[in-house]
């Protein structure tokens, strides 16, 4: 009996369908095009910054000290030696004079900071008045407001930690204003400081907020964003071959990687040649806290100067509650508690004005095509400049001779009298632009030769426009060559996009 042969198993080549259902994700997420403009490194420039702020701060937490046990200077800095201080300003003088490049290191820090607050700003502006902040980036412009507010409170609790002379300052007024919240004020003001002004215990939570809690929250929404912006993508500018169901622009990997990669090292390479060129808060010059010290000329960072402002602008109006022994609610209440909580509540919410449009809009409107909410941003930034230029006034009234009663004053007139006369300037202008717009797409350009008629009159040639002549939401060129000149081609890609992701279609 002859026995059977045994079968041995052969190993099997991967199949190929399954190594390309594999690489699907991976490649579409390559393939993904990304409209490009300018106005969009603004967001970019915002997420560099940050990842800035995070190597620096990590190097200088590794030299401070929070603590605000008072100890004598015996450092390098000569002027303060032997000077009482705590040991928290007597690490940032340490981390000045002492560690290797830690000056440089804390300018950059500031410059990133600064820088941040700044692009991150300038990036809600553009989302707002190009419209960018419609369905289906709803939650992306929530995002991006609480990416700022976090921001603004993050910068705060860093510029409180050297605990100088200004930033002391900075702490008392915080008090105030803590102290100024009905019922709860006073519990509310020892429960942060630890006890009386300044307290022992603030500069240990202000680090606490500063190293850990406010950095996580901003990195948590900074990958929200990332998220929603691969998931949402970009909305472009109205163009040629650029609808609400299709994209132009470029691939993910590898130019547009590439440019952003370029970006990073010049956004590093500027923070870092202004770390190194331009001095800012030399925390040496304002020596050390001291209760009964106030630094004269001190100005906080320009992204809290509206809230000195409006400090600065209310009057003394306390409100005296018929309760008791006749319960007062102090004045600071109002532009210290009141006005920032309808600031944060009103760029946060502002999406929600707009609940009723169902529809996905995947292309940017021109600031003149929505007259009414491009007079509203002037209004809410000419408020916000009123503000910010008040919180300078003693600065200014020193520059220029002027009165300081008379800035005041002229800062409460023109806080109530600018906004609207800016809104309705804005909106007639955003009029005439479309107005000019029509003429233009009806009549042509103009081309600068002069005909005479028949009848002995004179008139100017005009150049008709390719086209039907109706305004499709793209910039009408106003210039003979414009329309002459081809632009330069660029290597472009054009994505349409699936039936479920087309933002014609209306979600009920």
């Amino acid at each position: 009996m002859t026995d059977l042969p045994v079968r041995q198993a052969v190993p099997r080549k991967p199949d190929r369908a399954a190594r390309l259902r594999a690489g699907t994700p991976l490649r579409s997420l390559l393939n993904r095009v990304f409209p490009d403009h300018w106005s969009f490194l603004l967001g970019e420039i915002a997420l560099f910054s940050f990842v800035v702020l995070l190597m620096t701060g990590a190097f200088l937490a590794l030299f401070y000290d929070s603590s605000a046990r008072e100890l004598t200077y015996d450092g390098a800095y000569e002027s303060l030696r032997g000077a009482r201080m705590s040991a928290a300003y007597a690490s940032t003088l340490d981390i000045s004079f002492e560690v290797r490049g830690g000056l440089i290191v804390r300018q950059i820090h500031h410059w990133a900071a600064l820088l941040f607050l700044a692009a991150i700003m300038l990036h809600l502006l553009r989302v707002f008045f190009t419209g960018a902040f419609r369905r289906p980036r709803r939650l992306a412009w929530v995002a991006t407001a609480l990416v700022f507010w976090t921001g603004v409170a993050q910068a705060y609790a860093g510029t409180m930690l050297p605990d100088d002379g200004r930033s002391f300052t900075g702490l008392g007024i915080a008090w105030s204003i803590v102290l100024s919240v009905p019922v709860v004020g006073t519990w509310l003001a020892v429960a942060l400081f630890g006890g009386e002004f300044p307290g022992e215990a603030v500069i240990h939570r202000l680090y606490a907020l500063h190293t850990s809690v406010l950095p996580a929250l901003l990195l948590g929404l900074f990958v929200l964003l990332i998220v929603l912006t691969l998931r949402d993508g970009r909305a472009q500018w109205t163009g040629a071959r650029r609808t609400n169901a299709a994209v132009v622009g470029e691939r993910l990997f590898p130019r547009y990687a590439l440019k952003r990669a370029g970006l990073f090292f010049v956004v590093v390479g500027t923070v870092a040649l202004l770390g190194g060129l331009l001095q800012i808060n030399p925390v040496w010059v304002y020596g050390p806290a001291r209760a009964g010290v106030v630094t004269a000329g001190a100005q906080p960072d320009w992204f809290v100067l509206f809230l000195e402002g409006g400090l600065r602008l209310m009057p003394a109006w306390d409100i005296s509650i018929p309760l008791g022994d006749r319960y007062v609610i102090p004045s600071l209440f109002w532009p210290g508690i009141v006005l920032p909580a309808v600031l944060f509540g009103l760029s946060v919410g502002y999406p929600l004005l707009h609940r009723r449009d169902r529809h996905h809009h995947h292309l940017l409107q021109r600031p003149r095509d929505v007259p009414a909410r491009t007079a509203l941003g002037a209004m809410a930034l000419t408020f916000w400049s009123v503000l910010t230029l008040a919180g300078t006034g003693d600065v200014i009234a020193l520059t220029f001779h002027i009165s300081l009663n008379a800035m005041i004053w002229a800062g409460r007139i023109l806080l109530f009298l600018l906004p609207p006369l800016v809104y309705s300037i804005t909106y007639r202008l955003c009029l005439g632009l479309q107005q000019h717009d029509r003429e233009v797409l009806v009549h042509g350009i103009e081309t600068g030769i002069i005909r005479r008629t028949a009848d002995g009159g004179y008139v100017e040639a005009h150049q008709p426009l390719p086209g039907d002549g109706r305004y499709a939401g793209a910039p009408v060129p106003k210039k003979l060559n414009e329309v002459l000149t081809s632009p330069p081609e660029r290597k472009e890609e054009r994505c349409v996009l699936p039936s479920s992701e087309r933002p014609a279609e209306s979600v009920r």
